[in-house]
């Protein structure tokens, strides 16, 4: 047994997930209540490891670049900072052919994915959002396309007059590889209205995954936490999403998001700290243990935060990004890119091989293990602590 569970309260938890046994609701509520991080962590480290098909010494990065093609939106979602109406000054919207330029101009770069989703805009034609899949399909075949929130997808079939299947289906003829997993905030109905009013509800957004499943699809999810959100609404929260993932085995993996409080309509004194990111990111990674794969956002925790996370349940630290907004303009601080060296150093420097992915997780090029003298110091401080540990 690691020994930094040894003497915890959880020691239990550790038993059961080195058993390979679920643990329920009560226990992940256990989790995010301790404030024995170390032992969390331990138990989440333990957890990634034992993952079949996930991350065994491996952590993962992706090329890629956001788009967002407008921020004019019909809704008035009380902590979005990022939507505007078309009074305001500060909108904008891109025609196709801007977004296939900016597009181009990424590929340049490396990239392998382009992250597209956007407002729910009061009049774009259902057609705007297949041509622009099909543009960016005819730039590079190999490029693989991640769009659209389930918010986004209800507003297109509405546009568009058909089912949600039907929608999905000719998005995907146009191009669309993969949903985004935005827009899930928490999906506790209380919690929803009071920070998502007018939004999907979780059983809408939900059903939109479990739609694409079923067509074959894949797709991401997410939990923005850490705003008027209880801890009970958090395990609801992954409950639901671990239920969809037995039914469909659809999701690739998991992203939590720290609350951003500026530039929105609810005060929140006590933002997420990193402490209870770190608790979030690693209770998940217990918790849902039918995902191969934990994300740390870097765009919402920041770098450093997003390499601890990798010793606290996380395997990837998402991507290089290029021009974030969505984050940015609710406040965080975070640079708007990573380059690709700052991904790998930041992977070595927590004693991992990093791994460069797709949109789905899959391997595109394995690095080699950072060199002794960069994972010597930290393996020798663990030693010692452990000694002095088992000593007290």
């Amino acid at each position: 047994m690691n020994f930094l569970v040894q003497r915890s309260e959880l020691r239990d938890l550790y038993d059961k997930v080195a058993a390979g046994q679920r643990i329920s609701e009560a226990d992940a509520l256990r989790l995010f209540e301790s404030k024995d991080l170390n032992a969390v962590g331990a138990i989440a480290d333990l957890a990634r490891q034992s993952r079949p098909g996930g991350a065994g010494n491996h952590a993962s990065y992706i090329i890629n670049r956001y788009i967002n093609y407008s921020n004019y939106c019909i809704l008035s979602c009380q902590f979005c900072s990022f939507a505007r109406k078309k009074r305001d000054a500060d909108g904008f919207q891109f025609t196709v052919e801007e977004i296939v330029q900016k597009a181009r101009k990424a590929l340049d770069l490396g990239i392998t994915e382009l992250h597209i989703v956007g407002g729910l805009h009061p009049s774009l034609s259902f057609s705007f959002y297949t041509d622009m899949l099909k543009a960016l399909r005819a730039l590079d075949p190999r490029l693989q396309l991640k769009c659209f929130t389930a918010i986004e997808v209800l507003h297109l079939a509405w546009l568009a007059r058909k089912s949600v299947e039907e929608t999905l289906r000719e998005l995907k003829d146009a191009g669309l590889d993969s949903l985004t997993g935005g827009g899930a905030e928490i999906f506790r109905k209380e919690v929803r209205s009071a920070i998502a009013r007018g939004k999907e509800s979780a059983e809408e957004y939900l059903d939109v995954h479990r739609t694409w499943h079923k067509m074959g699809g894949r797709s991401t999810c997410t939990m923005l936490y850490g705003h008027v959100e209880s801890l009970a609404d958090r395990v609801d929260h992954l409950r639901r999403l671990r239920e969809l993932q037995d039914e469909t085995r659809g999701f690739v993996g998991f992203v939590p998001l720290p609350y951003q409080p500026e530039n929105n309509d609810i005060p929140v004194h006590d933002p997420p700290t990193g402490f209870d990111t770190l608790r979030t990111i690693a209770a998940s990674r217990i918790y849902l243990d039918n995902f191969d794969h934990i994300t740390a956002y870097w765009v919402g925790m920041g770098l450093k935060l997003a390499q601890v996370a990798l010793s606290y349940g996380a395997d990837d630290l998402h991507g290089t990004i290029i021009e974030e907004h969505i984050f940015h303009m609710a406040g965080a601080k975070s640079p708007q890119l990573q380059t690709q060296t700052e991904m790998v150093k930041a992977i070595r420097e927590a004693g991992l091989v990093p791994v460069q992915r797709n949109t789905f997780y899959e391997p595109i090029k394995v690095w080699d293990a950072a060199p002794v003298a960069e994972t010597e110091a930290p393996a020798t401080k663990s030693k010692m602590l452990e000694d002095n540990l088992a000593t007290a």
